[in-house]
């Protein structure tokens, strides 16, 4: 979970100027979409949909955006573009980094022309399906606040609640768990007056790359950012490690 952790602590000091740019409300909503359109539009009776709503609602979404979100999904709004689909590709950036970046596009050849573009442009290139994913397992993850809380009682409350592990994110913390638990373990955390700012499925390396240099490691995190940033991008996962002392380095520069 080594590289896993290290971009997701990057991703989890961004949140606030994604947010600012409305990129973070516009993932989140397509999140919301893409649910509606596979399970309905009834939250209770759509697990995956309840849990989209709730991330929505943690980063203070407007409920007219989910309200919008939710009916373009079901076919009730028309008019905003054509449906939504999730397509899961798989690649390689510098050094030899293993790359699983999942989409949300109405346009599948204009989505994968941009990606493979991208990637060429930036040293990297798409792989063929399964190049990369048997080197990944999915997992739950939440992102917890946690100024209010020791390590040693979330260490507890880890236990408690059916989860796996933890990590630090500054002030905050990183839970993983099976996917299987991921509903309850965000209720499990809610009612103990811990805020969930996101719980979702990832996807986790099993190997990584060691990246060692501050050139190595200034090209890759550039590299992440901009494929991140692509219109249809939902998320990026990717297998690097780094030392933590290179990290704070890059982030103090």
């Amino acid at each position: 979970m080594a590289g896993h952790s290290k971009w997701a602590n990057i991703r989890y000091r961004k949140a606030v100027v994604d947010a600012r740019r409305g990129r973070l409300f516009t993932r989140l909503a397509r999140e919301i979409t893409i649910a509606a359109r596979l399970g309905g539009g009834d939250p209770e009776a759509n697990p995956r949909l309840r849990l989209a709503i709730e991330n929505a609602r943690a980063e203070n979404m407007p409920m007219e955006n989910i309200r919008r979100a939710i009916m373009r999904g079901t076919g009730e709004l028309q008019g905003e573009g054509g449906q939504l689909e999730e397509i899961l590709y798989e690649g390689y950036g510098p050094f030899g980094v293993a790359l699983i970046i999942e989409v949300a596009t109405d346009n599948r050849n204009r989505t994968v022309s941009q990606l493979r573009s991208t990637l060429t442009r930036l040293g990297g290139s798409l792989g063929e399906s399964g190049s990369v994913l048997w080197n990944f397992e999915r997992r739950g993850v939440l992102y917890v606040e946690g100024e209010r809380v020791s390590e040693e009682q979330m260490l507890e409350y880890v236990l408690e609640a059916g989860a796996d592990d933890v990590t630090r994110a500054d002030a905050n913390y990183i839970v993983y768990c099976a996917p299987s638990v991921l509903a309850q373990c965000r209720q499990f955390f809610t009612n103990r007056g811990l805020q969930v700012r996101e719980a979702k499925l990832e996807w986790l390396p099993k190997s990584t790359v060691q990246i060692t240099t501050r050139e190595q490691a200034e090209r890759l995190l550039k590299f992440l950012e901009t494929i991140e940033e692509l219109d249809d991008v939902q998320n990026i996962y990717s297998n690097f490690e780094m030392d933590d002392a290179l990290l704070e380095e890059l982030q103090h520069a």
